[in-house]
C-alpha cells in the first residue's frame, strides 16, 4: 500500500484528532441526560471508536499505529499548554482567571486518563482487530467491531473514569458514570455498525488497498 495514493487518510485523521480534542475539553462537565449520567465528552467520544474501526480495516495496523503516536503527542501538547497558561500571570484588568481555572483545572488530568486508557485500549484493540481480521479472512466485520467494543470499552471506561475523576466525585457517582459511559458507548457502536460497514466498503474501493506483509506489521511500538 503506497501512502501517496491515500485520498482520505488525512481527512479521517483530522476528524479523529478533533473529536478527541473536543471530548477531552468538554469532559470537565458531568451531564445528566435521560437515563445517563456521564462526562460530556462521552457524547462525542464514541465516534473515535468508529474512526479506529475504519482505520484498522482500511489502512491496517501500520498506518493506525502512526496515527496513535501523532494523537498521543498532540494531546500531551494540549495538556502542557493548558498548564502553562494556568500559571501565566493574568492581566491586571482581566477578571476571569478564576473562571479559566474552574473550567479547565481537570483537563490535564482528563488528558492523562485519556492517554493512558487509549494507549492500553487502542494498541491492544487495533492489534487484536487486525489479527482477528486475518483469521476470519476479512469477513464478518460486525463480529469484530461489536466483540471488541463489548470487551475493550469496559476496560477503557474503567481506566479513564478512575484516573480522571477519582477523589473528585464520590464513589456512588463514579459508579454511575462508569455504567452510563459503558452502556452509551456500546449502544453507539452497535447502532453505527451499518454506517461503519458502508464507510469501510467505500473507502476500500476508493483507496485501492494493497495488503501489508502481516508478519512484519504487528509491532505496536514501532513508529515507521
Amino acid at each position: 500500500m503506497n501512502q501517496k495514493n491515500f485520498k482520505f487518510l488525512t481527512l479521517i485523521t483530522v476528524f479523529f484528532v478533533t473529536v478527541l480534542f473536543i471530548s477531552n475539553i468538554v469532559s470537565t462537565k458531568i451531564v445528566d441526560l435521560w437515563l445517563f449520567v456521564f462526562d460530556a465528552g462521552t457524547l462525542l467520544f464514541p465516534l473515535s471508536y468508529i474512526f479506529w474501526d475504519v482505520l484498522t480495516e482500511v489502512y491496517w495496523y501500520k498506518e493506525t499505529r502512526k496515527i496513535i503516536w501523532m494523537w498521543f503527542g498532540s494531546m500531551i501538547l494540549l495538556s502542557w499548554i493548558i498548564i502553562l497558561v494556568w500559571y501565566l500571570p493574568p492581566a491586571s484588568d482581566r477578571p476571569f482567571q478564576a473562571d479559566y481555572q474552574n473550567v479547565l483545572w481537570l483537563t490535564p488530568r482528563i488528558v492523562l486518563a485519556s492517554l493512558f486508557a487509549y494507549f492500553v485500549w487502542e494498541f491492544s484493540n487495533s492489534y487484536i482487530m487486525a489479527k482477528v481480521k486475518i483469521k476470519m479472512k476479512w469477513k464478518q466485520l460486525w463480529v469484530r467491531t461489536i466483540w471488541s467494543t463489548l470487551v475493550w470499552e469496559f476496560f477503557d471506561t474503567m481506566i479513564f473514569v478512575m484516573i480522571a475523576f477519582y477523589w473528585v466525585f464520590d464513589n456512588e457517582l463514579l459508579k454511575t458514570i462508569i455504567i452510563s459511559n459503558y452502556v452509551f458507548k456500546v449502544w453507539v457502536e452497535v447502532l453505527f455498525t451499518p454506517l461503519t460497514y458502508l464507510i469501510i466498503n467505500k473507502l476500500k474501493k476508493s483507496e485501492q488497498e494493497d495488503y501489508y506483509d502481516y508478519k512484519t506489521d504487528f509491532n505496536p511500538l514501532k513508529i515507521d
